[in-house]
């Protein structure tokens, strides 16, 4: 199986497993992370999900190219409404997902490194967007995305050289949280999981739900939206729990209802 894909304790661990390709998404790849997503979307078990690569080399190093005879415009064309490896820009996954950057986070993916919401790397790790060097373009998220995330000199800066960013360079640039020695990484990523996995499932799920849906919108636009997921969330057991567990001095026990 080129995904590995697990679920233990509320937390899900997807993990590209192609090393010997440095983890470079083909069809096959794409196919299986998208039935994951999709499972993910549809459980009640999971609040927090962490995505990374095999091996020490690469979290992903974008297309995989070999035998690939599709055209850039042909590429362009196809339907891809999540972005790459269905990640990039989805906006229906309302958990929170952390990405474990071990190396090489190059092309798609880095672009699905944009589409997690806290980033974890090795100080080993590189980022870059090399479609320019090779007369293509990071067409799933890497133009739209990065504008939006960082500074726009520092984003034109990634997107105009193609060039390879050290992980503390792009912890400068505010989108990647943390940055540790290799032999650190699981334990940073592990203190991240447990902090997120503290927290309310259904309080999570809306805040996520709420920050998917809202950014188009002014401020007061979104505070006056009554979704689903957060009135449920505001109707909880869960909800009540909180605030008792808070004045027994306790440690809350979450119900995800």
């Amino acid at each position: 199986m080129s995904i590995r894909f697990s679920v233990s304790d509320r937390v899900a661990r997807v993990t590209i497993d192609r090393p010997e390709r440095m983890n470079a998404v083909d069809a096959a790849c794409e196919q299986a992370l998208e039935a994951v997503w999709q499972d993910i979307e549809r459980r009640d078990d999971v609040s927090c999900v962490v995505v990374t690569g095999a091996g020490a080399r690469a979290f992903c190093a974008g297309a995989d190219m070999k035998g690939v005879t599709t055209s850039g415009l042909d590429y362009w064309a196809e339907d891809r409404p999540h972005g790459f490896g269905g990640l990039s820009f989805r906006r229906s996954l309302d958990v929170p997902v952390i990405a474990r950057v071990n190396g090489f986070a190059l092309g798609g993916g880095f672009e699905m490194v944009l589409g997690c919401d806290i980033v974890i790397a090795a100080s080993t790790a590189r980022f870059g967007l090399p479609e320019a060097r090779v007369g293509r373009m990071p067409l799933d998220g890497g133009m739209v995305l990065l504008q939006r995330k960082i500074p726009f000199n520092r984003a034109m800066a990634v997107l105009m050289t193609g060039r390879q960013f050290s992980a503390e360079e792009m912890h400068a640039f505010g989108l990647v949280n943390e940055v540790v020695e290799p032999d650190a990484l699981d334990d940073a990523v592990e203190r991240w999981v447990t902090e997120i996995v503290a927290c309310a499932p259904l309080s999570l799920k809306a805040i996520k739900h709420t920050v998917n849906r809202t950014g188009h919108l002014s401020p007061a636009e979104a505070q006056a939206l009554r979704t689903v997921p957060l009135v449920r969330a505001l109707r909880s057991e869960d909800a009540e729990e909180g605030v008792t567990a808070f004045l027994e001095k306790r440690a809350p026990v979450w119900k995800g209802r």
